[in-house]
């Protein structure tokens, strides 16, 4: 500002009054300013103009796992969408399933004000939230509860899910079906993974360990698995996936093959229709998801005190040709 003082011929007070559109600058005057922010590229603090007047900044915070998923960019753009609705902008960043990451993430956003956050947890310890919490941030909780802090939270029915897969399979004559997860102390693949031993069990299926790998996993680790599953001398004749990555791995290994396991996957995927044959998918609305839980956190900007809500949204399995094969 004592750049753009000096270079207007004015004082740094009328700087301020001009930036913050106070009255009492004569126009000429106020175009002298303006003229010089603009030479000079300088851009005022909203934070910090807002923080001194006590009001919003017009900002969330919106912490993921990787936003280079499709699964991820789908939340992120229903969380814009209720964003923009209510006149904020959101951040976004990934913390790359790193819970060292996240925390930074987090605690930054909320350095820079933001008026509520909206978290993918990737650990299970945020009691480093509590303070800022407690200072009147809200903070949304969405497809993973947060491991210490009892907060708004919207998860899917991932037990539900995976059971589904199962007794879909089962429906079709497969008794040997193995489940490839992701790591098990993620939350989702945890509950899918208790999923599908339920669905095993409710079946009258002898749930096999040797028949469930869990992640995390890459294309060269799904081929190994599928290949580990296949060979046993009572192979697996049909797989259930934990997650759309895993499912596209899968696909890709199967690629070409004239005799492959019936396939039904977590989490629907783009073109997953169009494959040959089409891939069947435990399906849940991603855009639901984000828009609920950016719902859930305008209320809490609203003033909603009501007690901390958990939220479980409905999954359906979508029947497409790869889940319906019979036992070979």
């Amino acid at each position: 500002m004592n750049d753009v003082a000096r270079l207007a011929g004015v004082s740094i007070k009328t700087v301020s009054r001009v930036v913050n559109d106070e009255p009492g600058v004569h126009p000429a005057t106020a175009e002298r300013v303006l003229s010089a922010i603009e030479q000079l590229g300088f851009r005022r603090n909203l934070g910090a103009r807002n923080l001194r007047r006590g009001s919003s900044t017009g900002t969330l915070g919106l912490v993921l796992e990787d936003v280079a998923n499709p699964f991820y960019s789908l939340l992120t753009r229903a969380v814009e969408k209720v964003a923009r609705a209510h006149g904020r902008q959101v951040l976004t960043g990934s913390s790359d399933e790193d819970p060292t990451r996240e925390r930074e993430l987090a605690l930054e956003f909320c350095s820079r004000r933001v008026d509520g956050l909206l978290v993918v947890p990737a650990g299970t310890q945020h009691g480093y939230l509590v303070p800022e919490m407690r200072a009147g941030t809200p903070v949304v909780f969405l497809d993973r509860p947060a491991g210490d802090v009892v907060a708004d939270t919207v998860l899917v029915d991932n037990l539900g899910g995976t059971a589904a897969a199962v007794r879909h399979l089962v429906s079709f004559g497969h008794r040997r079906i193995a489940f490839l997860g992701d790591a098990p102390d993620i939350f989702t693949a945890g509950e899918r993974l208790r999923g599908f031993r339920e669905g095993c069990v409710t079946a009258g299926l002898q749930f096999d360990e040797d028949l469930v790998v869990m992640g995390p996993h890459d294309e060269r680790t799904v081929a190994a698995a599928l290949h580990a599953v296949e060979s046993r001398p009572d192979p697996a004749t049909a797989v259930v996936t934990g997650n759309n990555r895993i499912t596209v791995y899968a696909v890709r290994a199967l690629a070409g093959r004239s005799r492959r396991p019936a396939l039904v996957g977590f989490d629907d995927f783009e073109l997953a229709d169009l494959l040959k044959p089409p891939v069947s998918v435990v399906a849940h609305d991603v855009s639901v998801l984000g828009r609920v839980a950016a719902e859930l956190l305008f209320a809490r900007l609203d003033g909603d005190t009501a007690p901390p809500r958990r939220v479980v949204l409905p999954v359906g399995l979508l029947a497409r040709g790869s889940g319906e094969v019979a036992p070979a």
